[in-house]
């Protein structure tokens, strides 16, 4: 459990979500849409299966602002953690909808196909939060293979 206060931005827009402000609703969304699609994305591997988890996501929070503790951490991890969990839902009743369909599969395949998106996800999620200058330098560092001399060079920063 994170010991940190939550920024007060996070804690006015639970505030402001559970009084039924429409507009805070729209600036949750503002800021966390594109977090929000892509970890959909990642896990289902599908554009408008990501679209509906979008929405999901949302709407969950609309309907249940009370649910996002501020003494478990920030408001973006615990969004994060929401479409995370209903993208991996929805990953299971499609497999499963297509096992009683096709009978092809099974339930050690699944667990294991979600557990990579899950995985993958939370990846996307820790490079995604990390600060310009850390995700830069791990992508210079890990997706073009520089050596940390090479990473500091293309980063101009001293070794």
């Amino acid at each position: 459990m994170a010991t940190d206060t939550p920024p007060r931005w996070d804690r006015r827009m639970q505030q402001r979500l559970a009084r039924g402000e429409a507009a805070a609703l729209g600036e949750l969304y503002d800021r966390y849409a594109s977090l929000v699609h892509s970890l959909a994305h990642r896990v289902l591997d599908d554009d408008q299966a990501a679209d509906q988890v979008t929405r999901e996501v949302f709407g969950y929070i609309w309907e249940n602002p009370e649910a996002y503790d501020p003494r478990q951490g920030n408001l973006r991890s615990w969004v994060a953690g929401v479409t995370q969990r209903t993208a991996v839902h929805r990953l299971r009743q499609a497999e499963a909808t297509a096992y009683a369909e096709t009978g092809i599969g099974s339930a050690e395949e699944l667990e294991a196909k979600v557990h990579r998106a899950s995985v993958a996800a939370r990846a996307d999620y820790i490079v995604t939060s990390m600060p310009a200058p850390l995700r830069k330098a791990l992508e210079l560092a890990y997706f073009q293979r520089r050596d940390y001399r090479q990473t500091a060079a293309d980063l101009s920063i001293s070794h």
